[in-house]
């Protein structure tokens, strides 16, 4: 895993929109510094960064830099608990036809 990824990594999810606009800032140049496309183990890992919020578009800044990783992310639906950004991945999977959502079938 390269390093970029790794320091983004260690600064945990995103935080929320009521988080300083330094923090905000930060974490909008810590993804900048992430050349794409990110590896599979990468998007993976990048997918437990999503916080409470969208944190002022920031959120999909991170769903764009997952996606240009090998899809599909996930292999299997996310559970009723995993938040709505994983569920997003998800459902964006299966619309672009990359994974059989077993729920529909």
């Amino acid at each position: 895993m390269r390093s970029e990824v790794r320091a983004f990594l260690t600064d945990g999810p995103l935080p929320d929109e009521d988080a300083e606009g330094d923090e905000i800032d930060r974490r909008v140049e810590q993804m900048a510094a992430i050349a794409k496309p990110v590896t599979a183990e990468e998007a993976r890992a990048l997918a437990d960064c999503f916080g409470p919020d969208d944190c002022y578009g920031v959120a999909w800044t991170l769903l764009h830099l997952i996606e240009t990783g090998p899809n599909p992310v996930f292999t299997v639906r996310p559970g009723p608990d995993a938040n709505e950004w994983r569920h997003r991945l998800w459902q964006r999977c299966v619309n672009a036809g990359l994974v059989a959502d077993e729920a529909a079938g």
